[in-house]
């Protein structure tokens, strides 16, 4: 692979002679329950690089990892670094248990827009972004095709709304598929679309709540009338029972992200576009990332904050984007790589294109409080129970309670 241009934060990794003389220990904690290969050869070149210090990696399941880096730090033993959900960085950053990340303005400069914002507080972040999804609109153009349809991207609501309604009055299929179970990725689903049309959650520069707005309550209209063309019972079903749906035929179209291509059958005749476009904005996504987090109190916050740096720069950023699938993190043109895995290639467009639109991932303290917010506003128009101003006022006053 092309050479990257140097940046400060993926120089060589230096400790000075007296740390390096020290025998320690880097308690590092990966959930996911395994370690990548892309981060294990960092890893195994960090320890060669400074002599007796080791790095022991833990990795645990994602249901119990973050409850379990947690409670070690809160009870005073904490691990070095974990990789974890940028979710929780408001947690634990206002319970003084992580330190900021050391990020350099030549390395902030690399990353894609936007994704710093996930893991920012009041202009402080909190993170190292290790990993990164955004999302697009998948299409079985068989069933659009059998509705009488051309199979082509909507670009706007209006023209996603027609064609699901196609499918839904044409084919024994829904237009739609729509999440509206009790889960976190019923918010995700409904901030694609907020996204999409200018909405703002939590502005990261100032921590202000920016919930109820008139981009939320067109948003959740929009939400409102898909209901008609979605599946039977969308607040039965999260994103993931949709794939399943997709799959089955059940369904014209639905969000997901690039993972998504792999997981579809391959009889399946499938377009994947953009989020379509709400009436007061353009093209978005919510953008995810886990994060690398430096906890504070573990005696090795130093050579923690450098493995951090080490593994979320540079060459071993792009080993670990392009062998998982995920997308791209950097924007690793600017950094002297020639022809990445995402280039020229329309599929993975539809997942970069809407970064520079996108929104992050909101950071609150208490993370179920937020789902809450979300998940009440969305079934509360799908079972038709209040109006949308009343759902959206609600939502904005609940959305001040779990910051």
């Amino acid at each position: 692979m092309t050479q990257f241009k140097k940046l400060a934060l993926a120089g060589t990794i230096l400790v000075s002679g007296a740390m390096a003389a020290q025998a320690e220990e880097i308690h590092f904690i990966m959930c996911g329950g395994e370690v990548r290969e892309a981060d294990q050869k960092v890893v195994d070149q960090f320890v060669a690089e400074n002599p007796g210090v080791t790095v022991n990696m833990e990795a645990v399941p994602w249901g119990t990892c973050q409850d379990k880096s947690l409670t070690l730090a809160a009870a005073g033993d904490p691990p070095s670094v974990a990789y974890m959900g940028s979710r929780t960085l408001r947690q634990m950053a206002n319970n003084g248990l992580i330190v900021p990340a050391e990020i350099s303005d030549a390395a902030k400069a690399s990353y894609q827009p936007g994704v710093l914002n996930t893991v920012t507080i009041k202009g402080v972040q909190w993170g190292y972004p290790h990993a990164f999804s955004t999302k697009g609109l998948y299409i079985n153009c068989d069933l659009v095709e059998a509705a009488g349809a051309e199979c082509k991207a909507p670009k706007t609501w209006d023209e996603m709304y027609d064609l699901a309604k196609k499918i839904d009055d044409n084919t024994d299929a829904a237009g739609v598929g729509l999440a509206g179970k009790d889960f976190d990725n019923t918010m995700h689903q409904f901030l694609n679309y907020l996204y999409s049309n200018g909405g703002v959650v939590i502005d990261p520069a100032t921590g202000e709540n920016k919930l109820d707005s008139q981009n939320t309550r067109e948003t959740l209209a929009f939400y409102g009338k898909l209901v008609d063309v979605a599946q039977e019972g969308p607040t039965a079903w999260e994103r993931d029972q949709l794939k399943d749906l997709f799959n089955d035929g059940k369904i014209g179209m639905y969000i997901s992200g690039p993972w998504g291509r792999g997981q579809h059958n391959e009889s399946i005749n499938q377009l994947v576009a953009p989020v379509p476009a709400g009436p007061s904005g353009e093209s978005g996504t919510i953008l995810i990332t886990d994060s690398l987090a430096v906890f504070k109190g573990s005696g090795h916050e130093e050579l923690a904050q450098k493995l951090a740096q080490a593994l979320s720069s540079g060459d071993a950023q792009y080993d670990l984007d392009s062998s998982w699938g995920l997308t791209p993190i950097l924007q690793y043109e600017t950094l002297g790589v020639d022809a990445p895995y995402y280039a020229n290639d329309p599929f993975w467009a539809v997942y970069t294109g809407g970064i520079s639109t996108g929104g992050p991932e909101p950071l609150v303290e208490d993370f179920k409080s937020l789902q809450s917010v979300f998940t009440n506003m969305v079934q509360g128009i799908i079972l038709k129970e209040d109006t949308v101003d009343n759902l959206v006022t609600i939502a904005g006053e609940e959305l001040n309670d779990a910051m």
